[in-house]
């Protein structure tokens, strides 16, 4: 089934969605939870939720929380420590499927296309080395969690996507509304930020994240008839063709 609107521009988060980043956290966490802090298990699920989004040292404090490191170390230490583990890592991350040609079909389209991402403009450039010619299909339209603009006003709040829209409009002299965008996502705080912006959300969560949200809670987000957004299992699964696009 087609949706009514016709929409007129993508808005991308990163990790998670075009980038397979959350498993070089998760091996990172765990890593160093087992290894330095001699816990049994390495980073579960129900904590991770909980990181998705968040800034780097408020993501350490969650962790140091959550598994009693108080007393052994500090956000700041544990952010150190990650990072580091991480840049060992990034050589390693990949491209999530679906993603390669969706990005080519919308720039062959001709439908202007942005990243917004968490991700301070350092780790972005470590993340995406290794896929320059995907990143390159966005033409500089790249907006980063250290943004001066949105620092403080990350996600769920909507302001990276107005930014990303505002970029958009700017370049190619267009007025594009944010409820003709499609705004991808992956995490729960990217979905709400997103709905929020006024786009209509493609949801791409996790499977073993979207197990730990009750249906109910699903529902309230994308709406008893999908009027929010929708979810997929995978970029594979997305059709730009019921979008009108």
């Amino acid at each position: 089934m087609v949706h009514p609107v016709k929409f007129k521009a993508c808005l991308f988060d990163m990790d998670g969605l075009l980038l397979d980043s959350e498993t070089i956290y998760t091996i990172s966490f765990s890593d160093i939870l087992i290894n330095k802090f001699s816990r049994k298990e390495g980073l579960t699920w129900d904590v991770k939720v909980q990181l998705q989004g968040l800034p780097g040292v408020k993501a350490c404090q969650v962790v140091i929380d959550s598994y009693g490191l108080n007393t052994e170390t500090t956000a700041e230490e544990l952010y150190k420590l990650t990072s580091a583990r991480q840049e060992e890592l990034w050589p390693t991350v990949g491209v999530l499927p679906g993603v390669q040609e969706l990005i080519e079909y919308l720039k062959k389209k001709d439908i202007p296309i942005c990243v917004c991402t968490s991700s301070y403009k350092n780790k972005y450039d470590l993340k995406t080395e290794r896929h320059d010619a995907l990143f390159k299909l966005f033409d500089g339209n790249i907006i980063t969690g250290d943004n001066p603009t949105i620092v403080g006003k990350g996600k769920p709040l909507p302001f990276i996507w107005w930014m990303g829209l505002d970029m958009i409009n700017s370049k190619n002299g267009t007025e594009i509304k944010p409820e003709e965008c499609l705004i991808f996502e992956d995490a729960l705080p990217g979905f709400i930020s997103g709905k929020r912006a006024g786009g209509y959300v493609i949801w791409i969560p996790d499977q073993r994240a979207l197990e730990l949200i009750s249906k109910d809670e699903v529902e309230k987000l994308v709406g008893s008839s999908n009027e929010h957004g929708k979810i997929y299992k995978s970029m594979e699964n997305f059709r730009p063709a019921d979008y009108s696009l």
